[in-house]
């Protein structure tokens, strides 16, 4: 047996020092997609707004005239087709699935777009909901798409796992809300991302505070905020720090999530923004 050089590229032997290489489950995209940035938006617990954050982000980056699509990997609870107020069936062609677009052009995928009742349980086990992602990112025509946000379930399971190692992500997104719990619930999300090696653009927290509509007071409803120090510990950036805001969530229940107002997610835009520069 020769003597080992350390380099597993140039070796055929399955010994046990062999390194694995992340990039090694990457599923190529459809041939006819072209996909510059991909961002997961993850939560470890869910109802902490993941989704609006999602859909929010996406409207904000296609304000900036880019080409943005939203990849709905939350199959068992898909929530992005109502905030947009998608409706109809996704199609295909011969050369794959076409995703359904939005009035202001953001492209989605997501299972709602696919069932004949958008009420309908999905019902599956890890391993099929899992192969559904992989398959929107596959078998879906995305055409030209400068970022593509993809909405996570929450948690550390089947489908962030199959994410982070199928698709070529260059950054998460962590949604938290101010609960004291949360903050081990950050920290496990936070450390899955290291151990797959994803970057981690920041934190956003969500029902950061309401405003008082007679004086204009922040109110901590949930008491006080620990995110600053979440993020202090684990050397992040605060993205934004959302309001409670009976407007947008309004909206997105009227599937008007596109005409929302707010300056709140400007910085993490930016940010996003910047992986292309």
């Amino acid at each position: 047996m020769s003597e080992c050089n350390h380099d597993c590229s140039s070796c055929s032997a399955n010994c046990s020092s062999r390194k694995s290489n992340p990039e090694d489950f990457r599923e190529k995209p459809h041939d006819m997609s072209n996909i510059k940035k991909v961002i997961g938006v993850v939560s470890g617990k869910g109802g902490v707004g993941k989704s609006m954050v999602t859909s929010l982000m996406s409207v904000l980056l296609r304000r900036r005239e880019y080409d943005v699509a939203v990849l709905d990997a939350d199959i068992t609870g898909p929530s992005i087709p109502k905030a947009f107020g998608l409706h109809e069936k996704a199609m295909a062609n011969e050369f794959g699935i076409l995703p359904v677009e939005t009035k202001t052009g953001i492209k989605v995928m997501s299972v709602n777009l696919l069932l004949e009742d958008e009420t309908q349980p999905v019902v599956w086990r890890g391993p099929v909901i899992a192969g559904t992602v992989k398959q929107f990112w596959t078998d879906v025509i995305w055409d030209d798409v400068d970022f593509m946000f993809v909405d996570m379930p929450p948690g550390t399971g089947d489908v962030p796992l199959t994410v982070f190692q199928s698709l070529p992500v260059d950054g998460i997104i962590v949604v938290a809300s101010p609960q004291e719990l949360v903050s081990m619930i950050v920290e496990k999300a936070v450390k899955m991302a290291n151990a797959m090696n994803v970057p981690i653009l920041g934190l956003v927290e969500n029902m950061s505070y309401a405003v008082c509509p007679d004086c204009g007071k922040k109110l901590e409803i949930f008491g006080e905020s620990h995110i600053n120090e979440i993020a202090a510990a684990h050397n992040l950036p605060v993205l934004a720090k959302l309001p409670f805001n009976p407007a947008i969530a309004g909206g997105a229940d009227k599937g008007a999530v596109e005409l929302f107002e707010g300056d709140w997610l400007d910085y993490a835009a930016d940010v996003v923004e910047g992986l292309l520069k």
